[in-house]
């Protein structure tokens, strides 16, 4: 199955959201990760992602603090291919699986993960705390591998809705929150290029990493 030409405009419609509360762990975008699949070809190569933005565009602005309180802008990582990621530090599930799956990236990737900057963004400006974000990373052994960005609700807020994000306190369970899984693929001159959805395979995102960096 080719998964290609994945429309920004679209994409909303493509996203179901997360439900923490009732333990549904699986995105899917045009299909299921764990089928093998083409990604579009490239100059270097083919993307093995569960979509592919086409055409390419800028990605959207990100300008937040991480949770140490030090500036961070997207924009500083031109050059390099970046993943982005929406997380909390309570998710039962969704985010543990992502995370323990982009550290395996990089793992894969070895001496190239150099290539790749890793930023999540938080979901829950309540719940993130400086403490709650140490712990989480030191678990997931992605200090100084994950760039983990915080702030306050009318800061991340902009942000959510700048990268087409949903979050939601979850009714039932307000310890929960609802929010999309997915894991966006940037390309070294900046492009919104590839999406993931939050049950990808290590292998394929590795493989993919190189040819976003030489983008």
């Amino acid at each position: 199955m080719r998964k290609h030409g994945l429309d920004p405009r679209i994409l909303l419609s493509l996203l179901v959201l997360v439900v923490i509360a009732g333990g549904v762990a699986v995105l899917l975008i045009g299909g299921n990760s764990r089928q093998q699949a083409t990604g579009a070809t490239t100059a270097h190569g083919e993307f093995r992602a569960e979509g592919v933005f086409s055409p390419a565009a800028p990605a959207p602005p990100l300008e937040l603090h991480n949770y140490l309180g030090q500036p961070v802008n997207i924009d500083s990582y031109r050059g390099r291919a970046v993943l982005v990621t929406f997380l909390y530090t309570n998710c039962p599930d969704v985010c543990p699986l992502i995370t323990a799956s982009l550290h395996a990236t990089l793992e894969l990737l070895s001496h190239r993960s150099s290539q790749v900057q890793i930023i999540a963004v938080s979901v829950d400006p309540r719940g993130d705390t400086t403490g709650a974000v140490a712990a989480f990373l030191a678990r997931h052994k992605m200090t100084g591998r994950m760039l983990y960005l915080t702030g306050s609700v009318h800061e991340l807020a902009h942000v959510w809705k700048a990268w087409g994000v949903g979050s939601e306190r979850d009714a039932q369970q307000p310890q929960f929150v609802n929010h999309s899984g997915l894991v966006y693929g940037i390309s070294a001159s900046g492009k919104r290029t590839t999406v993931y959805a939050s049950n990808f395979i290590p292998a394929e995102l590795a493989h993919d990493v190189p040819l976003l960096a030489a983008q």
